[in-house]
């Protein structure tokens, strides 16, 4: 049986592809979280952050367009960063590969193979 991995996916984001395309290659089998169709809850968006090692914050794409009208230049702490997250799932950095306790972002899709490589 080949391990299984947990990736937070956006089929339109050529990253998020080439995450997916590394771990195969590397014998990965993928469970595949379509986080735009079926968004984590706050409460499994608070176990990814604590799994990356990193504040919400540093998941929020400011680039789209929700977080320049609704959050650009305000100051959230880490339950309302939660909150945003979890309203507004546009706003998660993509892709988030997950293997057991620990996370990273794949961006560049190459990130992933610090995870799958122990």
């Amino acid at each position: 049986m080949n391990p299984v991995v947990r990736i937070y996916h956006n089929a339109r984001c050529s990253k998020s592809r080439a995450a997916c395309a590394l771990a195969r290659e590397q014998g990965y089998e993928l469970e595949v979280v379509e986080y735009l169709k079926s968004p984590p809850s706050r409460s499994e968006l608070a176990e990814l952050v604590r799994k990356l090692g990193v504040p919400a914050s540093a998941i929020v794409r400011k680039g789209e367009d929700i977080y320049k009208s609704d959050y650009q230049g305000r100051q959230l702490d880490e339950d309302q960063w939660l909150d945003a997250l979890a309203t507004h799932p546009i706003l998660i950095e993509r892709p988030i590969v997950v293997r057991g306790e620990r996370a990273v972002v794949a961006r560049p899709p190459e990130r992933v193979l610090e995870l799958l490589g122990d």
